[in-house]
Parts: structure tokens; C-alpha cells; sequence
């Protein structure tokens, strides 16, 4: 059991990490001056009065709801929500509604029964007309529980 003092002839294995801070160090003073003193604005704009109030007030037409529903029943008839109107004067109507609004979306209800063909009409003036998005709206179908 001797224990030798001094050189035993092992070398240290701890790694110097003084070169390595000196290098974080430099790194740091280098980003801290390259970094820009002025700070940049972003501009930023509140919103003023709705685009679409301003032009319903000058042209006066009057919309309902912010959602408009084109419905089409068993027998063919229009409701631009719960306006009756015709064939013939959906396109036009539809153009004055779309023509003072920013959103330009559009939902269809139809009945069950009826023919597709009648949908892809309403569809094509209405694309004619100026709407952007045109959604269908299902009825649901209400089915008997017995008891």
C-alpha cells in the first residue's frame, strides 16, 4: 500500500475552457455593437367605420342580416332571406346587395324534393351577380321515435 506524491507519470485530463470564454466573450461585445440603436415602427391603422354602412347610406339598399340565404321551396319560389322575388329579378337584386358589401358569401336552402338543375341556376346568377362564395344549406331530416 504506497502512495507516491508528486509525478506518477499521469497526465491531467480536465479540458481548459478559459480560450473558450475569452471566445463567447468576443462573440458577445461583437453582437452587442453590430446590433441597431433605432428601433423600427410598425404604422398601424384602427379601423374607422364599416366600408359597407358608408356605401348602404348613400345608395340606400337596405339588407336584412349580415348572412344572406337564397331559399328555393317544392314549387320553385325565391326568398332573398325573407324577401319573395323572382327568377328574373334575382340577378339584379343580388347584384345591388353584392355590390355594397365587402363579405360576398351567399348560402342556399333548398327543399328536399327539389331538382338540382333549379340549384345550378340560382348558383349561375348568382356567380353572374357578383358573389364570391356560394354555400348549400341542408334541412335536416326529422325522424319519428316511437315510444
Amino acid at each position: 500500500m504506497g502512495m507516491t506524491a508528486g509525478g506518477s507519470g499521469k497526465q491531467k485530463s480536465d479540458i481548459n475552457v478559459t480560450p473558450y470564454i475569452d471566445i463567447l466573450l468576443v462573440l458577445l461585445i461583437i453582437f452587442m455593437v453590430i446590433q441597431p440603436v433605432d428601433q423600427y415602427d410598425l404604422e398601424a391603422r384602427v379601423p374607422e367605420k364599416s366600408q359597407d354602412e358608408e356605401l348602404l347610406k348613400n345608395k340606400k339598399i337596405k339588407i336584412i342580416t349580415d348572412t344572406i340565404v337564397v331559399s328555393i321551396d317544392a314549387n320553385s319560389n325565391l326568398m332573398i332571406n325573407a324577401d319573395p322575388v323572382t327568377l328574373d329579378q334575382l340577378g339584379s337584386r343580388l347584384f345591388q346587395i353584392y355590390s355594397a358589401r365587402s363579405n360576398k358569401n351567399m348560402f342556399i336552402r333548398g327543399a328536399k324534393d327539389l331538382p338540382f338543375g333549379t340549384v345550378v341556376k340560382v348558383i349561375d346568377v348568382a356567380k353572374g351577380a357578383g358573389v364570391g362564395d356560394v354555400g348549400l344549406i341542408t334541412e335536416e331530416e326529422v325522424q319519428a321515435t316511437g315510444d
